[in-house]
């Protein structure tokens, strides 16, 4: 059954509204995963301050997805960037006057994070 009033133009109109409106919840269910779905404390400058970091940490991973990133871990969501490369199998050491990522040769995702570093290291050093 169709609407006599409603034309075709309304209908995509309504599309394009829609997924624009989906691209506005996307960052917010993102974000409710990192930490401002919820304040632990009872003390209003308290959870101040954890909304700061809850809204910082978004930050970080939408810059991370955007300069770093690549194929799936790009468009990936917080729980699997946290599952796959910031809960990784490795420790960072110091020798020879340098710092040492040192990964895990079982780890999975290995190779995804010495592409992230490998990206961070060449990117443009900030001018002074």
């Amino acid at each position: 059954m169709s609407c006599p009033g409603l034309l075709v133009a309304d209908i995509q109109y309504l599309e394009v509204r829609h997924r624009t409106h989906a691209r506005v919840e996307d960052p917010i269910r993102c974000g409710k995963t990192t930490g401002f779905d919820h304040f632990p404390y009872r003390l209003f400058q308290v959870n101040a301050a954890w909304l700061e970091l809850s809204l910082t940490a978004i930050d970080l991973l939408a810059l991370t997805r955007t300069l770093l990133l690549d194929g799936e871990l790009a468009t990936a969501e917080p729980k699997k960037l946290r599952h796959r490369l910031l809960h990784a199998a490795a420790h960072i050491t110091r020798g020879g006057r340098c710092l040492h990522l040192r990964i895990a040769v079982t780890w999975s995702w290995r190779h995804e994070l010495a592409n992230t570093f490998a990206y961070l290291a060449a990117l443009p050093r900030p001018a002074t």
